[in-house]
């Protein structure tokens, strides 16, 4: 099976030096294969159970013991909710916006664009990832769905117009 190929990369345009005029350089990349995507996200979820500790845990815990409640009242829990949506957007939108990658997809090799290939807009990092949650978390129909999608596109991808592109290796 021939691998899809996109055009990709915010180094698409390149100036030279002698006469200052801007050329475009496209570079050939595959989509990302369903297991290295699935690797990637069972990475992020590791790193990010760290990054939950600290920007999650510690200062609930410090709230509650300050306020010296044991049994907080509901709307609570859904502060509580809230914050955590809140950490996690600004982790994956900042890293996707910045970098077009999270920490375990640069490990992974793996780059996240727009579908003609340019680096995600905020626009984009934004509705791919208000589009994730529901993928991920009801039952992972979203990510499941890349095993009928044409293009082996999780649903999140397919909605957002966003790809998961492998980045060639280092020589």
């Amino acid at each position: 099976m021939k691998p899809k190929t996109l055009q990709s990369g915010p180094e698409l345009v390149k100036t030279d030096d002698k006469d200052n005029v801007a050329h475009k350089i496209v570079i050939q990349v595959e989509l990302a294969g369903f297991r290295r995507r699935l690797a990637s996200m069972l990475y992020d979820t590791l790193l990010l159970s760290g990054v939950l500790a600290l920007a999650f845990l510690l200062p609930w815990a410090i709230i509650l013991k300050v306020l010296n409640v044991t049994k907080p009242p509901l709307w609570v829990d859904w502060l509580e909710v809230l914050h955590i949506f809140a950490i996690l957007a600004l982790y994956f939108i900042w890293h996707w916006r910045r970098y077009g990658q999270t920490l375990a997809m640069r490990v992974w090799r793996l780059k996240v664009v727009a579908a003609d290939g340019t680096r995600l807009s905020t626009r984009h990092a934004c509705l791919r990832y208000a589009l994730a949650c529901p993928s991920v978390l009801l039952c992972g129909v979203g990510i499941v769905w890349a095993l009928f999608d044409l293009d082996a596109l999780f649903l999140h991808d397919r909605l957002a117009k966003t790809r998961v592109v492998r980045l060639p290796g280092r020589h």
